[in-house]
């Protein structure tokens, strides 16, 4: 029996249930901008769709993304680079994974809205979700620079890391009052959201390690 040539064999539908998670975590926000037109896009963060009505929605589609940065972990340490860096940015994919299981499971308060436990909780997992994340892009793209299976990816994936620092610093910067940080929010979520899916698709199509597709050609 012939293996197939890629490298994620009977893993390969992991990295593609990981884009359908990351896809549907897209719709419901795009859906929330719909059915929560009350919540202004610029003086109110993602985060804010899972406080009060249809806050469900926001809640399912921080979970679907928790358990897709846990399948794009799975796929990576089953295919990614080997390297150091590449075992470090898919490990920061898992404490993301639990960072937005903590996001989900602690709403955030409003603005206008006392401070509660619960939402100081769901601001340290935020935090926590940035950090790794921001780490995991930069670690991930200059470990595919020395895997000759990931090279091609090198310049893309050092684009995204770029554009998401930048886009980290313009949500940084406007974290006050008045200031529209529920674009910036926004901003930062869509680089990611590209970035995770990118990564999720590059990884059903990475080959199998030169000695994994010799082993797998023999009948």
């Amino acid at each position: 029996m012939v293996q197939s040539p890629t490298g994620t064999g009977s893993l390969r539908p992991v990295p593609m249930a990981a884009a359908g998670l990351f896809l549907y975590f897209a719709l419901a926000l795009l859906l929330m901008h719909a059915i929560r037109p009350d919540y202004t896009i610029v003086d109110h963060m993602i985060s804010d769709y899972a406080v009060g009505r249809w806050g469900w929605i926001m809640t399912s589609a921080f979970v679907a993304m928790s358990l897709g940065c846990l399948a794009l972990a799975i796929g990576l340490f089953h295919d990614g680079s080997k390297s150091w860096l590449g075992r470090i940015g898919a490990a920061l994919l898992l404490v993301t994974f639990a960072g937005l299981v903590v996001t989900a499971l602690f709403p955030t308060d409003l603005e206008t809205a006392p401070s509660t436990r619960t939402g100081d909780i769901h601001a340290i997992s935020f935090l926590v979700n940035v950090v790794s994340i921001l780490v995991s892009t930069l670690c991930l793209a200059f470990s595919y620079r020395g895997d000759p299976r990931w090279r091609r990816r090198f310049g893309p994936a050092l684009i995204f890391a770029a554009l998401l620092v930048v886009a980290f610093v313009a949500q940084y910067l406007t974290l006050h009052r008045g200031a529209p940080y529920g674009i910036t929010n926004r901003l930062f979520v869509l680089v990611l959201v590209a970035w995770l899916i990118s990564n999720s698709l590059w990884l059903t199509a990475i080959p199998a390690p030169q000695g994994a597709t010799d082993r797998g050609s023999k009948v």
